[in-house]
């Protein structure tokens, strides 16, 4: 966080607050917590976020145990203000899933719900002031680095991404068999009938020949960019986010500095203008954390709505 001569530096702040807590194999061969990005970096691909996967893991326990409170403290004739604010966001969930999805199957509406709830409870730590944390942390000792919004981290949000990935194969191949899933992927969009190519043997060469492997590499390319698109977007989205609240802390830090040294009216403004910008971005920013896991949740849904779908060939 500190540059050579001991002073903390902006880009020092920001390197720190965007490094996770990594735990690997060091470069000697033993094991520990990484004390740097570059150490982190060193570990490799077997190297584990252990902030991401705590926080991950704790607030889906979080979720389950308010789930299952709610769930055996059921009432009909007189429900709380935590049953009716669940029953709310199933309704929404169930409604999403209706919707979106045109087949029989009891399994979308409850994952539609899991996926809507952890997502957003994962974003919604971003609200939590961006030094809080991590200040506590590494001032007790505990860890130098502690990355709070699992969302922000490339390798959560493409897991959950592959995990429907997952879902999207098992269900095409399930719903489809696999003769027919590679039909599908092979047989569209292109095909000789459409060109015009009466004669059979010219069109079975043609098809098999160019159109066939054409449409299977672009399709196949389409298959892949769910996933990726699936979990870059929640990405992206979250990581720009943490990084406005990391640079307004900045504005607000430097304000401080100022008043320190003695610059009481330029210190005053920037600390004052970076606390309103604070609240601006976060107010902007409940939009922004619940607009992500909805879009999460529904193209999950829209994603194995069309694996159950049925090509026409």
């Amino acid at each position: 966080m500190a540059s050579e001569n001991g002073v903390l530096t902006s880009g020092g702040y920001i390197k720190h607050h965007l490094t996770n807590l990594t735990f690997g194999e060091k470069a000697d061969g033993t094991w520990g917590i990484a004390h740097g990005a570059k150490e982190a970096a060193e570990m490799g691909f077997w190297s584990i976020h252990v902030d991401s996967m705590a926080w991950s893991i704790g607030l889906a326990l979080v979720m389950f145990f308010v789930f299952r409170k709610v769930a055996k403290g059921f009432s009909a004739d007189n429900p709380g203000k935590l049953q009716l604010f669940i029953e709310t966001i199933f309704e929404f969930a169930d409604t999403s899933a209706k919707d979106g999805f045109q087949f029989a199957n009891l399994y979308i509406a409850p994952l539609a719900l899991t996926i809507f709830c952890w997502v957003f409870l994962m974003n919604l730590m971003d609200l939590i002031p961006v030094d809080w944390i991590p200040y506590a942390f590494e001032h007790s000792g505990v860890a130098p680095y502690m990355k709070i919004v699992p969302s922000t981290d490339i390798n959560v949000a493409l897991g959950l991404a592959l995990a429907i990935f997952i879902m999207i194969l098992y269900y095409s191949f399930k719903m489809k068999s696999p003769l027919g899933f590679f039909k599908e992927l092979s047989m569209h969009p292109f095909s000789a009938a459409e060109f015009g190519v009466s004669n059979p043997v010219v069109r079975n060469i043609v098809n098999f020949v160019i159109l066939y492997p054409l449409n299977l590499v672009l399709e196949t390319v389409s298959l892949l960019a769910k996933p990726v698109s699936l979990g870059l977007r929640l990405f992206g989205n979250m990581y720009a986010g943490e990084l406005i609240f990391i640079l307004i802390a900045l504005m607000v830090s430097g304000g401080w500095g100022l008043l320190a040294e003695g610059g009481y009216l330029s210190g005053t403004m920037l600390a004052i203008g970076g606390g309103m910008l604070q609240l601006v971005w976060s107010i902007f920013h409940i939009l922004v954390i619940t607009l992500q896991a909805y879009i999460f949740m529904m193209l999950t849904i829209v994603y194995l709505n069309q694996a159950h779908e049925h090509g026409d060939h």
